[in-house]
């Protein structure tokens, strides 16, 4: 048994959401979004390079050794998966730790609404879920998964690094490659995809252009794609992916994506009011004739707009996502502040907190 096993436990018995492994610090658990040092000896270095070097099979350190960084996966029998990236820097060798829980996250438990249904249901075109690191787009891509596998027989093909989550099979039938395990390179498994009959494409994360441009490629093939990106908002996903190209080609990336766009579904995890969960505060943008024609003509920066005109179609806003969960008592006033783009929907507002004019 290694060594982190027992630091594990007590990181699922804590439900904490991240194990930090630091050279010259004791192991630290990040709960709630804060990091909590706990009341132990800090590593040496030596210490360090030991205790993450014992969750690895010869193969990733060796790639750990080549390259100064790894993503992998390490599972614990009867106690649950974890997700790890391990990397070299100027004191040491560092790990950081993601909790994975045991169960397949649902909509409902996550806090997600039923307007995200019926876009799941569209047999092709490209679905984004964008957000920062650590606020939970794989979690939230595992639940789109799951429903698709509970509710058609289609074929599921997951590219992650690395896999996180494992699905059963249920209607449909889930294929899950790992990045360096089971496929070399995103771009060499989405390329090899087309081939394997697939109803469903899920990307793990769209870095770079030619992961991007394969996505959308098959977005217009009569796929389904489902991706991440770390991006913060649906604008700044639409400009992302059409900067990514040349001068050149932009104008005809405009009207591919245009027309296979079906949501972009931003999130954000905010310390509960209670200190003892974190809330989802979601954008939905929702792919209709007007966002596409603005995706077309090149006027994204009307999207905003469009998107607060569309609340009856299930669109919301970061912000009034956030100014909601204020209204509802599960997010503090000051965490709203530190969150919120547009200050005044909370400042100066009291009770029942109405929206500010913009």
């Amino acid at each position: 048994m290694a060594s982190l096993d027992k630091v594990f436990k007590a990181a699922l018995d804590m439900n904490a959401s991240d194990v930090h492994v630091v050279p010259g610090e004791p192991i630290m658990f990040r709960r709630m979004g804060k990091l909590t040092r706990l009341k132990s000896q800090s590593l040496t270095t030596d210490t360090a390079l030991m205790l993450i070097s014992e969750v690895l099979t010869p193969t990733q350190r060796d790639i750990l050794i080549r390259d100064h960084q790894l993503d992998f996966a390490y599972e614990i029998n009867e106690v649950g998966r974890f997700r790890g990236s391990a990397m070299l820097h100027n004191n040491g060798m560092s790990g950081v730790f993601r909790v994975i829980p045991k169960e397949i996250p649902t909509f409902e438990t996550l806090g997600i609404p039923d307007v995200i249904y019926p876009i799941l249901d569209n047999h092709q075109g490209i679905i984004l879920v964008t957000g920062a690191t650590g606020h939970g787009k794989t979690t939230t891509l595992t639940a789109m998964v799951d429903y698709i596998n509970s509710q058609r027989a289609h074929h599921i093909l997951t590219v992650e690094d690395p896999i996180e989550f494992i699905h059963p099979y249920k209607i449909g039938v889930v294929n899950q490659r790992e990045l360096n395990r089971s496929t070399k390179s995103y771009n060499n498994a989405l390329r090899g995809a087309l081939r394997q009959d697939p109803d469903v494409i899920v990307i793990g994360e769209l870095r770079d252009l030619d992961t991007i441009s394969l996505a959308i490629s098959a977005s217009e093939t009569g796929h389904l794609v489902i991706g991440t990106m770390s991006t913060s908002n649906a604008v700044k996903t639409i400009d992302r992916i059409i900067n990514s190209y040349p001068p050149g080609e932009q104008n005809q990336i405009r009207v591919m994506l245009s027309e296979s766009l079906k949501a972009v579904i931003t999130q954000r995890l905010i310390s509960g009011i209670d200190d003892k969960r974190m809330h989802l505060a979601l954008e939905i943008l929702i792919g209709n004739l007007s966002i596409a024609n603005l995706i077309r003509d090149n006027k994204t920066y009307q999207i905003h707009s469009t998107m607060q005109m569309g609340k009856s179609i299930g669109m919301r806003l970061m912000d009034e996502s956030i100014l909601s969960l204020v209204q509802q008592g599960k997010i503090s006033k000051s965490s709203a502040l530190s969150n919120i783009e547009n200050k005044n929907l909370i400042e100066g507002n009291s009770g029942s907190l109405s929206p500010a004019a913009n």
